[in-house]
């Protein structure tokens, strides 16, 4: 589950998950669903894998969602199903990211967003499930 929240000039996701890698698997989906206005229609016809590495989760949700966006405006890409696998002490991820090329036909491309930012980045253990905070720079 996520929620989207105002936050000055930017925008913030809000993501909560009863598991760690469900609550990154999650936070992409919130992602496109903030770029994608009909993220519905998004099919996953192309698969592409990544594998990162970072300091602390916070860092490693960051980069996750980074290379995501990156991956969008670079090879014109829209995702919609993500599968998440973390490791060595869930500073180590690797992933699958399904969905395929913009078609002006059927995306309705929403929202801009420039950079994931670490202004306000967190995740953290909350009662049974994980919480993360991302701020996104529109």
């Amino acid at each position: 589950m996520y929620e989207i929240f105002d936050h000055t000039a930017d925008l913030g996701l809000r993501i909560r998950a009863d598991g760690l890698a469900e609550l990154f698997a999650e936070s992409a989906r919130a992602l496109f669903s903030v770029i994608v206005a009909n993220f519905e229609r998004v099919r996953p016809l192309e698969r592409l894998t990544f594998a990162l590495e970072a300091q602390r989760r916070d860092e490693l949700l960051r980069d996750w969602l980074g290379e995501l966006l990156y991956v969008f405006h670079t090879r014109r890409l829209v995702f919609s199903q993500f599968a998440v696998n973390l490791g060595d002490g869930d500073v180590r991820l690797r992933a699958t990211a399904e969905g395929e090329p913009i078609d002006p036909a059927r995306h309705e491309i929403d929202t801009e967003i420039k950079a994931i930012t670490y202004h306000g980045l967190q995740v953290a253990r909350r009662g049974n499930g994980w919480l993360a905070e991302v701020i996104l720079d529109v």
